[in-house]
Parts: C-alpha cells; sequence; structure tokens
C-alpha cells in the first residue's frame, strides 16, 4: 500500500499511542481473522503503508500512528487478508468485507488524508 509523507491525524486522541499499541491491534486482528504473524516491526517507510511477506512478516510504517485508528486498522486488516488471498481479487475483497464492512469507505478516507497520493489497491 502506497504512502505520502507524514500524515497529521484530524483526531490525534483517535490515534495509537505508541508501536506497541499498534503492535497490540495487529496481534488483535490477526487473532480475529485467524492468521499468524511471525514477525511485526514498525519503521520509516518512504512508499508504503505496510507490507506483509507470505511468511508472515509484518512491516508497518510508523505514519500508521500519526492518522485515525479506524484508516490505520484498514491498512492492517488489508495486509493480514493477503495472508488469506494474495491478489486483490474478488476473493481478497470478500475476505476485507467480511472482516471490515466499511473497508471501502475507509480507503477513501485514508485517500482524502493524503491528498489523493494513497493508492488505494482496490
Amino acid at each position: 500500500m502506497k504512502a505520502t509523507a507524514a500524515i497529521k491525524s484530524r483526531d490525534a486522541e483517535a490515534s495509537w499511542n505508541d508501536a506497541d499499541e499498534l503492535k497490540w491491534a495487529v496481534r488483535q486482528w490477526a487473532a480475529r481473522i485467524g492468521v499468524k504473524t511471525r514477525q511485526i516491526h514498525v519503521r520509516s517507510m518512504k512508499t508504503k503503508w505496510a507490507s506483509i511477506s507470505t511468511s508472515g512478516r509484518l512491516t508497518l510504517n510508523t505514519d500508521l500512528m500519526s492518522i485515525p485508528r479506524e484508516l490505520s486498522e484498514y491498512v492492517i486488516v488489508h495486509e493480514l487478508v493477503h495472508l488469506l488471498a494474495p491478489n486483490h481479487g474478488k476473493v481478497f475483497k470478500s475476505f476485507l468485507s467480511a472482516y471490515l464492512p466499511d473497508w471501502e469507505e475507509r480507503a477513501e478516507e485514508l485517500k482524502k488524508q493524503t491528498n489523493n497520493n494513497f493508492h488505494s489497491e482496490r
């Protein structure tokens, strides 16, 4: 998932407090979805919000801590669903809809907050 430079949250209270809290959210979502993450890393990334390997190594952009939780949760769920469906086809979208019924609205809001520079992989 592509990202722009640092994004500032409209509602700072709704963002994650630190990397540990963000990792906690990943573990909660992984359990809910029924997938395993082998490693979770949070680091600065210039061109992506996050990435995940087929072995479950998830890397999250530190900028996720400065946007509303509902938007960073969309990024987390998007990446975790790749462990169930590797491409962005119908199966992938079905899983996204099952776990985040409003994923399309969240993707649009994320795009708006990044000045339309975010390229959603729908």
